[in-house]
This record gives C-alpha cells, structure tokens and sequence, in this order.
C-alpha cells in the first residue's frame, strides 16, 4: 500500500493482527509463539483475524521449534495443518522442511506446494532456507517446486547482515520466484535494507517484549509508526509527498501510548 514497497507484518496474536491492521500494510503472515520464532497459530486464531481484517494472510505451518528436519509423523502433522488453516481462510501457507545434509526435502515440498496451488492460494518458503547448505541451489530447487515465495535474511543473522546475498538472489531468480527481505528490520535500519536488496518488498514483527508473568513478544505500533515515517521520508526524496488516506493515516494517528517495553530488539 506505500506505493513502492509491499509490506508484510509477523503477528502472532489476534491483538497483533488488529495493531497491524491499522497501518496501510500489504499482508499477514500469521503465527503463534512469536518469542519461539513462529509457530503454527491456531483455527480460532485464524477465524478471528479473518473476521477482523481484508487483509491476505499467509499462515506459519511449523509445528515446532529447533531445526526443520521433520520426521514423517510432523510431516503428516504439517500437511493436515495446511489443509484445515486454508480450509478457513488462510490466503497462503509459510512452511519449509530440509534434509539431515541441508537441502531442500524436494519431495515434501512438491507435495505442500501442489496442494497450496489446488486451493488456489500461495506458497510461501521460509527461513528454513537460512539453513540451506547452497542457496542457489535451494532457490533453484524451490523455483522448480513452484513455490511462489521465499523469506530470507540472507543466510544470516539479520537480513541487514545478509544483503548481498539477498540481493544476488533477487537479481538472479527475482523473475521466476518472489525473494521477501526479513528478519532485524526496524526503524533504524530500514532504508538500508530496501537499498541494499533493491528489494521491493519485506517483512517485518515490529515487536517489542512485553511482560506477564514471563516475557513475550508482541507487534508494536509505536514501531510500526516509525518504520512508516522512515518510509514516508525516503518516499518524498524522490516522490512527492503522500497523499489520500495513507498520509491522513501517519500524520494524524500517532497512536496511544504502549506500555514500557521488556526489550526492543528486533529479531525475526
């Protein structure tokens, strides 16, 4: 919606969805467990923010944490999940599964991606990819797959990190398969990102740690409101400034105070 960059936010709640919902984003990817890098989120969590939001949401299919070498019982798990989360409403599934040697499990793959495809949805790659032992020939192997997308960082720690790589990628598969930006994004670091992918999208938490009685991570409006003002910013030094309903948007809404955050650090 900010004309040039599509954005996708990381909830992992339905109050995160409605946080997010308020800002001219492009999509969803839907989780629980942000705290544990994403998990599968549940039907309930699913029906809720289709009924609060038009926005697409693509849904985490993960069915735990660690590593992504699944043995066929979570495989089977994965693939059912799959098929109850778009039967209610999910516009795309976020999965990903390797091999013990790090490459792409091909054959489960083919399999999620048909099965996505008859539905009519998207099929979208995650940062298992991070862990493939040759990018190339994990973006090759995807491409031939027919997955629609892959989330990155670049093989590293944080796609700031990872930049080249992911810009390499997006100049050499970029026509054949979508490359999505993520992981560290945040106000301070933004425009970088965008120029150093020459990416024209990517994907972002926007969280901050809150505090129950143990941590846990939740989507930010405060952060989410400087990320568009950095923007908006770099926006008009080459546009002129927004106008219609995204700029009444950032001008106008600064949003309520949010309670101190536990830690701001930016990590998926």
């Amino acid at each position: 919606m900010f004309a040039r960059w599509k954005v996708e936010i990381c909830c992992g709640s339905l109050l995160d969805v409605m946080t997010a919902s308020r800002f001219p984003i492009d999509r969803i990817e839907l989780n629980s467990a942000l705290e544990l890098g994403g998990l599968t989120p549940t039907i309930a969590e699913l029906r809720h923010a289709r009924g609060c939001t038009d926005l697409p949401i693509m849904c985490m299919d993960r069915p735990r944490t660690a590593g992504f070498c699944y043995d066929s019982t979570e495989l089977e798990v994965m693939s059912e999940d799959a098929e109850i989360l778009l039967e209610h409403g999910a516009d795309g599934i976020v999965f990903g599964a390797l091999n013990p040697d790090h490459t792409v499990n091909e054959e489960f793959i083919r399999h999620m991606t048909r099965m996505i495809h008859e539905a009519g949805k998207t099929a979208v790659f995650h940062r298992a990819f991070d862990e493939t032992r040759d990018p190339d020939e994990a973006c090759r192997t995807l491409i031939s797959c027919g997955v629609d997308r892959i989330l990155t960082s670049g093989q590293e720690e944080t796609v700031l990190k990872g930049g080249e790589l992911v810009h390499h990628l997006i100049q050499t598969y970029g026509n054949e398969i979508e490359i999505l930006p993520g992981c560290g994004i945040n106000a301070d670091n933004v425009q970088e990102v965008l120029q150093k992918t020459g990416s024209d999208q990517f994907h972002m938490t926007a969280k901050s740690m809150r505090m129950d009685t143990l941590p846990y991570a939740a989507v930010d409006a405060k952060n989410l409101n400087a990320v568009y003002q950095k923007l908006n910013s770099r926006r008009e030094q080459k546009h002129p400034s927004l106008t219609g309903e995204d700029q009444a948007m950032l001008e106008n809404d600064r949003y309520e105070e949010e309670e101190e955050p536990y830690d701001d650090e930016e990590r998926r």
